[in-house]
């Protein structure tokens, strides 16, 4: 437990440096917008917040292998950091202050180190194996857990895009998913997953994801007291696929979506 508390306090500092810049690109004027071969937007600022987070673990953590969305590297089979510095760059360029920085600590292919730092919204979600789960907002910090709901009846559901299942999975998968629910919303990208931690929604699905997307969420939502796996089921942040939950769900919804492809 010492070793991930020093861990821990590490990735932090490393959210902490992050939110200084997020926050002052955020809604500048001169922000600039670049596309990825893939087409997708990046900002000066996601690559800013990787340098810097790049920078101190050089110092920090000289020794540890380094993943991120904008400079690459991979995760490896020892100690990796893995980094979004920016997920939900369309809100962020757009001016929705729905956005976060994601940094997950992997050993030997297992988050055991997550932290969600999301400024706009006053907020932070964190976690360590064997440490619990917990968030801070204005009203301070607090232990988190998942949900009781234990019928897909009475269950919330949110994804990140629907256009998505028509590409890479199965719409109507979904749809039947959806149709099994109590209620559903597209909350997207990182939140639904922290919803999911705290209590406040059920299941998170997503049909195409990339590891610095999710990593922080193995560890956040099970130590919440959830599960979360990809799309068949393995407990992984890597497998393209993810399901979080509040566990009691999660069986049932995978069987509804493997029954529906």
């Amino acid at each position: 437990m010492s070793d991930l508390r020093a861990d821990l306090s590490l990735a932090l500092r490393l959210a902490d440096e992050a939110d200084k810049i997020t926050t002052a690109r955020f809604r500048a004027r001169d922000l600039v917008v670049e596309r990825k071969p893939d087409r997708t937007p990046v900002t000066d600022a996601d690559v800013a917040v990787e340098d810097a987070i790049r920078a101190v673990l050089a110092v920090e953590a000289p020794d540890d292998e380094v993943a991120g969305e904008e400079r690459g590297g991979t995760a490896g089979d020892g100690r990796a950091w893995v980094v979004d510095p920016i997920d939900g760059t369309k809100n962020f360029l757009r001016g929705v202050p729905v956005w976060a920085t994601l940094i997950a600590l992997v050993v030997a292919g297992v988050p055991v180190v997550g932290v969600v730092s999301a400024p706009a919204l006053g907020r932070r979600w964190w976690a360590s194996t064997g440490g619990g789960a917990h968030t801070s907002d204005a009203s301070g910090e607090r232990a988190i857990s998942v949900s009781g709901v234990r019928d897909l009846a009475d269950a919330y559901l949110s994804t990140t895009h629907l256009g998505t299942w028509v590409e890479h999975h199965s719409r109507e998968a979904y749809l039947a998913l959806v149709d099994a629910c109590w209620e559903n919303r597209a909350y997207g990208d990182f939140w639904q997953h922290c919803l999911v931690a705290e209590g406040a929604i059920d299941l998170a699905a997503e049909p195409i994801v990339n590891p610095w997307d999710v990593a922080p969420f193995q560890v956040l939502v099970r130590e919440a007291g959830g599960r979360f796996s990809d799309l068949g089921g393995v407990e992984r942040f890597d497998g393209g696929t993810v399901l979080s939950s509040n566990g009691h769900l999660h069986d049932a919804a995978l069987k509804v979506l493997a029954d529906n492809r």
